[in-house]
Order: C-alpha cells, then structure tokens, then sequence
C-alpha cells in the first residue's frame, strides 16, 4: 500500500482528495495534517514514512516552504516524493519550492487524476533509482 500524507490547511481539499484518490482505483492510505506543525508530528510518530507528501504552501503556523526547511534536515534516504500542490502560481514559490532535491512536482489545485499518475511515476523512478544505505529515523 501506498501511503500519501495530505499537508493542508483547508478541509474540503483533503475531502477532494480523498475522491480522486478513490476514482484512480489504486491502493492508498491518506493521511492528513492541516499544517506544516501537524505534518511534522505525524511524520515523527509513523513507523515508517508516507510515500508521497502533498503539500500546499498557504497554511497557518507554520507555512509549505517552512515545513520544507524543516523537512529538509531529515536522511535523503527516508525523504519520500514530496510533491507542492497549491494554489499559487507565483514563479517565486515555484522556485522557492523546486529547489529541494526531494520536491519531485509542482501541482496546481484542483488536484486530477492525472497528477496522481505523475505522482505515481516519480515515485517509481524514485523508488528505482534508490540504493540500500543506512536507515534514519524521523
């Protein structure tokens, strides 16, 4: 099972989510956090580590591109695709968020299916292109 951690601070959207996940018929378990706070607690308690994060970039407490500094200070090894589903389409968010190796996609909302494809595939590629190492804890 696929395991996708949904970071956004407007409940709708993860409803939203929850649908198109469905509608693609594939396997996967969502969970959520409503900002980059909650995002890291929920990464710190799991056993292992979700295989996809989407995360937006507007959010209380603490915002994508900081959660994205945070995040940023875990093992490359364990950094699952992390991928920026937002709203905004400023070039400077764009860049901002694209300059983590381990952010894999910038997505505008609504999410489609066809991103959860992309999303499979950098996944893929990612889990291709993996080697075994040394294992690090969040």
């Amino acid at each position: 099972m696929k395991t996708v951690l949904v970071v956004d601070d407007d409940e709708v959207f993860h409803y939203l989510c929850e649908r198109v996940f469905a509608k693609t018929r594939c396997d996967y378990e969502l969970l959520s956090a409503f900002d980059g706070v909650e995002a890291l607690e929920v990464l710190e308690k799991a056993e292992t580590p979700p295989d996809v994060i989407l995360l937006d970039i507007n959010m209380p407490r603490m915002n994508g591109h900081e959660f994205l500094k945070e995040y940023s200070k875990f093992c490359p090894s364990e950094i699952p695709v992390v991928a920026m589903l937002t709203s905004s389409d400023q070039k400077e968010d764009r860049v901002n968020a694209m300059s983590y190796q381990f952010v894999k996609d910038y997505l505008l909302k609504p999410i489609r299916e066809e991103d959860i494809e992309r999303l499979k595939v950098a996944y893929d590629d990612l889990q291709a292109m993996r080697f075994e190492g040394e294992q690090c804890a969040i």
